[in-house]
């Protein structure tokens, strides 16, 4: 770790430490053994701001809570891990991190009805309202994270044996989320080009109506799939939902936060986001957002009675488990929002990055993207089977040895040791870094002479 990255961590840690002794003081002020640790924590603050400065000093803390390492990858290296990039907190959400990371500390203002989504201070409310809106939806909830939306859209419409179109590239948890419901995925075939086509997807249903009898009760599709990252045909998808009358959730975990999404546009019953994968915001965290059609049912509140106390829960909505995300997920999530809104409208540049970096990889000789060329997004799957993988087999370090070789050159969040088939994302990275990590992946290729085309000009 840099000296200076090493020296912001533990100016943090002391403001922290200082912090708590505020924390353990009465509301009158320091005593006289509160203000002597108070000067003592401000003298070694000065002394580290000093090396801090200077670029001098050696680390004094290298661990949290004895076990825990210092987490400098965004402050010292360039991440391309391929579900990290549209996660990363803005300034704003560590901010409130900070200052909300207590963990009912979204609860110092619930006043009846005593529920996440109608606390005004903070704004939480307002915040439901506008997430809404942002999706051109007519309702929307925090969840703790994407999952959790598929989970509350699948108990809410499947019930035991009842049949859900997914893609044949669906993510786990959209299985597990009707399984859970006691339900049964039926897969979407994909196109030669990984691509799940609206006429693939009514001809499945039709599939399972004549297997069945029953027409599937839900059609949950990926716009852009978590191992490619390929665009589907999501606005056709949606139609031909509607066409046999069947509800549509649009999963935008991978867009989301990063992209324009216009819920009713696109024909949406359900739209489901990620929080800490695409929206800025601490893990675990997401977005589920309804239209009036079915907000009285996915949102439902409670009519159980006890049968002893007679109490009654009525507010809370059954699927949310009353409330969802409390402390710093929610408020993370907040923060970033106003610079999530700001983002989406720039896609098209992190789509042109992502270009320009595959461009220089594809120079590289036998370098393949598997996702679909040109990219629609900045998470791309590659291939490189005939190119650093020929390195492998034969270098001592085997395939870590690409990773050696980029964490030389401050780059990171590349399945380590695998030279073969893996992914990346360029997500939010400026030109600069974009142009140095295309220079990078070059520099390693000639330093164990593979072929490179002669790269075109830089922008």
């Amino acid at each position: 770790m840099s000296i200076r990255v090493q020296k912001t961590f533990e100016a943090l840690f002391e403001l922290e430490e200082i912090r708590g002794i505020f924390r353990e003081a009465l509301p009158t002020g320091l005593n006289t053994g509160e203000e002597e640790a108070f000067q003592k924590k401000i003298a070694d603050l000065r002394a580290i701001i000093a090396d801090l400065e200077a670029g001098t000093g050696t680390p004094k803390v290298t661990k949290i809570a004895g076990t825990l390492d210092v987490r400098s990858r965004e402050e010292q290296y360039i991440n391309i891990h391929p579900i990290q990039a549209a996660g990363r907190l803005t300034t704003e959400a560590r901010k409130a991190l900070i200052s909300y990371g207590d963990g009912y500390s979204t609860c110092d203002f619930c006043r009846k009805p005593f529920r996440l989504d109608k606390i005004s201070r903070p704004g939480i409310a307002e915040f439901h309202a506008d997430l809404a809106k942002w999706l051109n939806m007519d309702q929307a909830r925090v969840v703790p994270g994407a999952r959790r939306g598929f989970q509350a859209v699948a108990n809410t419409l499947v019930n035991k044996g009842d049949s859900v179109i997914v893609s044949a590239l669906a993510h786990y948890t959209e299985f597990l989320a009707v399984e859970n419901a006691g339900g049964q995925v039926r897969e979407v075939p994909l196109n030669d080009k990984h691509i799940v086509t609206a006429e693939a997807t009514a001809q499945k249903i039709e599939d399972v109506k004549a297997e069945t009898g029953k027409l599937p009760v839900l059609v949950m599709i990926d716009h852009f799939d978590y191992q490619y990252a390929n665009e589907h045909e999501i606005t056709g998808i949606g139609k031909v939902a509607h066409q046999y009358n069947i509800p549509f959730l649009y999963n935008g975990a991978y867009t989301v936060g990063v992209q324009p999404v216009d819920g009713k546009k696109i024909g949406a019953d359900f739209v489901v986001g990620s929080g800490h994968k695409s929206m800025a915001s601490v893990a675990p965290s997401g977005v589920l957002a309804i239209n009036d059609e079915f907000a009285p049912k996915a949102l439902r509140t409670t009519a159980m009675v006890g049968d002893l106390t007679k109490r009654k829960f009525g507010i809370k909505e059954v699927e949310m488990l009353g409330c969802t995300l409390m402390g710093g997920t929610l408020l993370s999530m907040m923060a970033s929002f106003p610079t999530v809104k700001e983002r989406v409208l720039h896609w098209d540049e992190e789509v042109k990055k992502s270009n320009y970096f595959i461009d220089a990889l594809l120079r590289i000789q036998e370098s393949k993207v598997l996702s679909e060329y040109p990219r629609k997004h900045s998470l791309t799957k590659i291939d490189t089977t005939g190119s650093f993988d020929v390195v492998a087999q034969t270098h001592k370090r085997r395939g870590f040895y690409l990773s050696d070789e980029l964490t030389k050159h401050g780059i990171v969040g590349e399945f380590a040791g695998a030279t073969r088939t893996w992914k990346l994302n360029t997500y939010g990275l400026s030109w600069d870094k974009i142009h140095y990590l295309a220079d990078s992946f070059t520099e390693i290729a000639e330093k164990y002479e593979i072929k490179v085309e002669k790269a075109a000009d830089k922008k």
